[in-house]
């Protein structure tokens, strides 16, 4: 399938699959696409989504980005879904030690320029593994951010050069919630500390009472995405 073809396919599939399920959506991603990867980082959207994947689609690749400076409680909520699904997340790192970035770019790069150490430790990391696949699965919300709200159920990722699906994109807060609730799924304990969005420990705090769910990501700069997704 050339990129015209898939382009039109995915205008026909993103009107098509607004109204489906989640489920549906991934069931139609991973035949459509069989090499198809999920990008997890143990958020609560992301566990919602390895649950339905295991349900679907257990075979499909699951990675998540090491950037080494997780919570210690995300790396713990990784082992525990790993042993209840009986599967083993895809460690994808930066092609630098911590170390060796604060030789390069000096101590705490994370505050002196936020873009730099994400491009390191995210971006690129992403960029190397998306290249071997043909599609990708995101927990991305339109409610998350404005800079996702106009995101579709499937659509062509430009960045990357490849099929993006975002299957819960319509969810709310409290339907991702109610899934993990009624399926029992586990989840990051720091969800429950007034941690809404869970990024890397250094720039990622609790969020206070009226705040905007994505308050605590980069808190103090202008800094919004990690660069992942736009």
């Amino acid at each position: 399938m050339n990129l015209l073809e898939k382009e039109d396919l995915i205008k026909v599939k993103a009107e098509e699959l607004e109204n489906a399920t989640p489920e549906e959506i991934i069931r139609w991603a991973v035949e459509t696409f069989p090499n198809i990867t999920f990008a997890c980082s143990f958020g609560a959207e992301d566990v919602v989504l390895v649950d339905m994947i295991q349900k679907v689609s257990p075979s499909t690749d699951v990675f998540y980005l090491d950037t080494d400076y997780h919570f210690k409680e995300t790396y713990e909520t990784r082992d525990i879904m790993a042993e209840k699904y009986g599967m083993e997340f895809v460690r994808v790192s930066p092609q630098i030690t911590v170390e060796e970035q604060a030789l390069q770019y000096g101590e705490s790069l994370w505050n002196s320029d936020p873009n730099q150490c994400c491009a390191i430790r995210k971006v690129e990391p992403l960029t190397r593994i998306l290249s071997q696949y043909d599609a990708w699965i995101t927990g991305i919300r339109r409610d998350q951010a404005p800079t996702r709200a106009n995101s579709k159920k499937v659509e062509y990722d430009n960045k990357f050069g490849l099929v993006k699906f975002n299957p819960i994109a319509n969810w709310t807060t409290e339907d991702v919630w109610n899934y993990i609730r009624e399926n029992e799924v586990v989840y990051n304990p720091l969800h429950d500390r007034n941690f809404p969005s869970i990024g890397c420990e250094q720039c990622t705090r609790a969020v206070m009472p009226g705040e905007d769910p994505r308050a605590g990501r980069w808190s103090g700069s202008d800094k919004t995405e990690c660069g992942l997704h736009k």
